[in-house]
């Protein structure tokens, strides 16, 4: 595969920002609302937004069993924040009843929602990214925080005492936003993914 046609989910969050960074990795991108768009796509990025809200539109466009389906069958896959949130297997404080964050099971990790605090808490940090040379320079916003990972799983990265980087086979997570910033290596580890190279 010397092109990968890469996905991002586009019901809500800062899915322009994704497909921007995602073209500058050298992927084809494309946003995905529907089943057929999802068929379409080699890997798929669940963005940044509000995971409980993302959660209720994956149900009413019809899309969490086929996309749980996927990642099931090893679909490769790449969460930011909300999007960490929700390939968990288990997520903690995970909302009101009837409005809860659904886990997609992508990762074998317990994530906490917005783990370091509210929007007023936001914060930036360099950190240190397993497999790339020079720190990240991450922008955490109402971020989330891993609290326990499964065998298999692999940290990439930790602030605060925390996770916020995890990778599980073909799926990657942060807790922070690489598309805020210009650096694209996170994207082009993700691209090397999908074609197998990393």
């Amino acid at each position: 595969m010397s092109t990968p046609r890469i996905g991002v989910l586009a019901l809500q969050g800062d899915t322009r920002e994704h497909l921007s960074a995602l073209r500058e990795a050298g992927a084809t991108a494309t946003p995905v609302r529907r089943l057929s768009e999802l068929d379409a796509v080699d890997a798929l990025v669940i963005p940044g937004g509000e995971s409980t809200t993302m959660s209720h539109l994956l149900r009413d466009f019809d899309l969490l069993d086929p996309l749980r389906k996927r990642l099931l069958d090893g679909m490769p896959a790449y969460g930011a924040c909300a999007g960490m949130i929700l390939l968990a297997s288990e997520i903690l404080d995970a909302g009101s009843v009837g409005r809860e964050a659904v886990p997609l099971g992508g990762i074998d990790m317990t994530v906490r929602r917005n783990a370091f605090g509210r929007q007023v808490d936001s914060f930036e940090e360099d950190i240190e990214f397993q497999g790339l040379d020079d720190p990240v320079h991450a922008v955490f916003i109402r971020a989330p925080w891993v609290e326990r990972v499964g065998d298999g799983v692999q940290v990439l990265g930790s602030a605060a005492g925390h996770a916020v980087a995890v990778r599980q086979g073909p799926v990657l997570a942060t807790a922070f936003h690489p598309e805020m910033t210009g650096d694209r290596r996170i994207h082009r580890l993700f691209v090397d993914m999908v074609t197998g190279k990393r």
